[in-house]
């Protein structure tokens, strides 16, 4: 009987630990990989995002350049449960939600106001060293942009 306790124990502890550390796959800083990437001519550049755990939620700092190549900062702290959390810094968006659909695999999306500006899916490699994160919109002449950035995990 105890034999049966201690090892449903161990169990439960190695899921618990495969859901934690699956669940933040994304943590961490990564870094633009120009070369590799397939961006929208014009279109905001994230050159580094930084994912941290604060508290129960996630904080995702994000320094690149706008489309005249001018810095930008902006962050956003929230949860991946696919609910709206505001954004500072960012004069393209208020608000973004993100959804985690599995270890590796999360979904976006940003908005204006109330208006949807741009959705997108980050896909998180199976050895966590890079990270896909593919998005469309439209840009502010309200032409549709799709973009493909890869990220280099630090």
């Amino acid at each position: 009987m105890k034999a049966r306790t201690g090892i449903l124990t161990l169990g439960i502890l190695f899921a618990a630990l495969t859901v934690c550390f699956a669940a933040n796959s994304s943590l961490g800083t990564w870094k633009l990989n120009e070369a590799k990437s397939k961006l929208a001519p014009g279109m905001p550049k994230n050159l580094t995002v930084v994912y941290a755990a604060a508290g129960d939620d996630i904080k995702v700092t994000i320094d690149g350049v706008d489309g005249q190549g001018k810095p930008t900062h902006n962050e956003w702290t929230g949860k991946f449960d696919g609910k709206d959390y505001p954004v500072t810094g960012d004069p393209n968006s208020d608000a973004r939600a993100v959804k985690q659909v599995d270890a590796r695999h999360i979904t976006l999306t940003v908005k204006k106001g109330d208006k949807v500006t741009m959705t997108g899916k980050i896909v998180v490699a199976a050895d966590g060293k890079s990270r896909t994160v593919t998005v469309s919109g439209t840009d502010k002449a309200g032409k549709k942009v799709t973009s493909t950035a890869i990220y280099d995990k630090q």
